[in-house]
């Protein structure tokens, strides 16, 4: 039985990513045995109070990939306004395809199947730098961010030392 097209698609990111890695991340199978599930590796973007931070997250991809988004999820915690605090990334790029109902984003700025790991992880990273404080994930967060930057401060140099505490 030959590998469904998504299986195959995943492959090919997964071997140009080992042999041409991209500063910032590293990814690779949770289970050898199943193409669509990763983990991935994301460090702390320097310049921002991530930096130093080591998060891991687990992306889960469909088989209709690359027609849909992946899933992902951070297990490391991490505070911060677009990311829940059960750990899922809330981003345009991994939104359904198509027109918002609510109307907050463009069809251009959700899922399209030219996306690859590579192109949702610079999206992260970009995403750690800048948060989205319109649409947040974690209000507690966004408030935090806009309104006791101190404190929002506090809580994020906790989660870097935490993750690099996981990391030993």
């Amino acid at each position: 039985m030959s590998e469904p097209q998504s299986a195959l698609l995943l492959r090919k990111q997964l071997a140009e990513l080992n042999k041409n890695p991209v500063e910032g991340f590293s990814a690779g199978l949770i289970d050898d045995n199943d193409i669509y599930r990763w983990e991935v590796l994301i460090i702390g973007p320097p310049d921002t109070l991530y930096e130093g931070g080591f998060f891991k997250a687990h992306l889960h991809f469909p088989k209709e990939y690359p027609l849909r988004p992946p899933k992902m999820k951070f297990i490391t915690e991490i505070w911060h306004p677009n990311i829940d605090r059960s750990g899922d990334v809330c981003i345009s790029i991994l939104h359904e395809p198509g027109d918002d109902k609510w109307g907050y984003e463009k069809a251009s700025e959700r899922w399209l199947p030219v996306h690859t790991v590579e192109t949702i992880l610079i999206s992260v990273i970009s995403m750690l730098a800048d948060p989205n404080d319109e649409s947040p994930a974690n209000v507690d967060a966004a408030k935090e961010w806009r309104e006791n930057y101190t404190e929002f401060k506090r809580k994020v140099a906790r989660c870097v030392r935490r993750s690099q505490e996981e990391c030993l």
